[in-house]
């Protein structure tokens, strides 16, 4: 796995929320296998755009993001985290993972939970590789909807 040195990443802060909503739903079959536009309420940009970033490569291309927030119980909650099709193994999803970590971590926040249906196997084998416990959730989206929810300690805590 190469760790892509020119992707900086890019606190959603520091951009127009609009804006790199738009591009990454123009994006999506680039960074998602199956139609997951709806997770992408313009809330996460906005509202909860602080616990977001972008990864672009050295010539602004979106390459990679994370979406989260930070509950009052210090619970970070990773929403979305997707790297592009191409940027895939490099080290860039672990690397937003880090940085979402970092921002989590100085909130107060203790823990990371992500939430993916139980077909998504590259979903759970990055999330268990990254030290996360899994627990199935019956009916978490909806009669019929399980999901997994995925738990990990953060680093330091």
């Amino acid at each position: 796995m190469r760790q892509d040195v020119d992707v900086r990443i890019v606190g959603l802060t520091e951009l127009s929320a609009s804006v790199v909503r738009a591009r990454l739903l123009d994006q999506h079959d680039r960074f998602w296998a199956s139609d997951v536009r709806a997770l992408h309420h313009p809330v996460w940009f906005h509202q909860f755009g602080g616990f977001g970033a972008l990864a672009m490569s050295p010539d602004g291309e979106d390459v990679g993001y994370v979406l989260g927030a930070v509950t009052a119980d210090r619970l970070a909650y990773l929403h979305l985290l997707a790297v592009r099709d191409d940027q895939r193994r490099t080290g860039l999803g672990r690397a937003l993972c880090r940085w979402f970590d970092e921002l989590a971590l100085t909130t107060g926040a203790r823990f990371v939970q992500a939430v993916t249906r139980p077909d998504n196997v590259p979903a759970l084998a990055f999330h268990t590789a990254l030290g996360a416990s899994t627990h199935l959730s019956r009916d978490h989206s909806g009669p019929g909807a399980d999901r997994v929810v995925l738990t990990r300690t953060l680093p330091g805590t």
